[in-house]
């Protein structure tokens, strides 16, 4: 007998566009062919995965880092929105990286972490009717109604053009933070159909496609560098699992996991969402660091300034 959630699940997949090219709202989240939406399960397994594990730690548990309800006052994971204000102006830290806008910032936007958050207090903003992504880093709201923020990017959600190389975004490593989130509506699909973005607190002064950013002094060649996928090994036995956590973790399988930021070792990033259980989500501490390994996708570059994937 199957159990309410699974017959929701198969309800879900049936009428919804999640099970299959990742959407949100009326956009499709990047072309099929973007490396976020590749596959990597068939790939080779890169040279110095090894040490890109034991650099992050082997024995350490995989973390999601999203989930219902607040901590420390805030919701548990990086928020978005589909809504829409009129467009204004952001004065940048680094504005010779960041994309002018204007952005089209609700009059109060979720912010990682909420209102109050000393954190990376990104805000991440959906414009459905020209299907375009507006992210920023350590937004912030003055009395006088005045925008700032550390960093910000642009993404045409139809296009599959990177970052100039050596920019940075609302992220680290150069890239969309959005389209790297685990979020509920997936999983209550059944499918995860994109990679997943992920932190490491040491991360190497380099960076390797489709990332164009680094963040680190770091020349160790046994750091990973950002933009380096990771994947759950294909025999890591999932049938204890929850159905929920299954999604997860076919996904990981799957389209692995970029390196994205600095941060918590194996911290995965994802949406909150009331609907999440957080008791499930623990499940994820009984994977660890070594069963996961690093992969080679160079063989999927077409060119450097684009996201696009080479058919495997």
């Amino acid at each position: 007998m199957r159990s309410s959630f699974q017959n929701f699940v198969l309800l879900f997949v049936l009428i919804s566009p999640l099970a299959g090219q990742p959407r949100i709202g009326k956009c499709d989240v990047f072309p099929s062919n973007n490396i976020w939406n590749t596959r990597v399960d068939s790939l080779p397994v890169h040279a110095l995965s090894n040490a890109y594990i034991q650099s992050i730690g082997a024995q350490k548990k995989l973390k999601a880092d999203f989930g219902s309800g607040l901590w420390e006052g805030g919701p548990i994971g990086i928020p978005f929105t589909l809504q829409t204000g009129k467009g204004v102006r952001v004065s940048f830290q680094y504005a010779d990286e960041s994309d002018a806008g204007p952005y089209p910032l609700p009059l109060k936007p979720p912010i990682e972490g909420g209102e109050a958050s000393d954190g990376d207090r990104h805000v991440l903003v959906i414009d459905e009717k020209d299907c375009k992504l507006y992210e920023l880093y350590a937004a912030r709201k003055a009395a006088n109604g005045i925008w700032s923020a550390g960093s910000g990017a642009i993404f045409d959600l139809k296009s599959n053009k990177l970052r100039p190389s050596g920019w940075t975004s609302a992220d680290a490593a150069g890239l969309p933070i959005f389209p790297g989130l685990v979020r509920y509506e997936e999983v209550a699909a059944g499918k995860i159909t994109h990679a997943i973005r992920f932190t490491a607190r040491n991360t190497q002064k380099a960076f390797v496609w489709p990332a164009t950013h680094f963040a680190s002094s770091k020349k160790d060649k046994n750091i990973p560098p950002m933009g380096m996928r990771f994947r759950l090994k294909s025999n890591f036995a999932t049938g204890q699992f929850s159905p929920q956590t299954r999604v997860i973790l076919d996904a990981l399988k799957q389209y692995g996991m970029i390196l994205a930021d600095n941060g918590s070792d194996w911290f995965m990033s994802g949406a909150p969402n009331e609907k999440w259980n957080n008791d499930i989500l623990r499940e994820l501490g009984r994977v660890n660091g070594s069963q996961f390994e690093a992969v080679d996708s160079s063989k999927l570059l077409i060119n450097a300034g684009s996201a696009e994937a080479r058919s495997k």
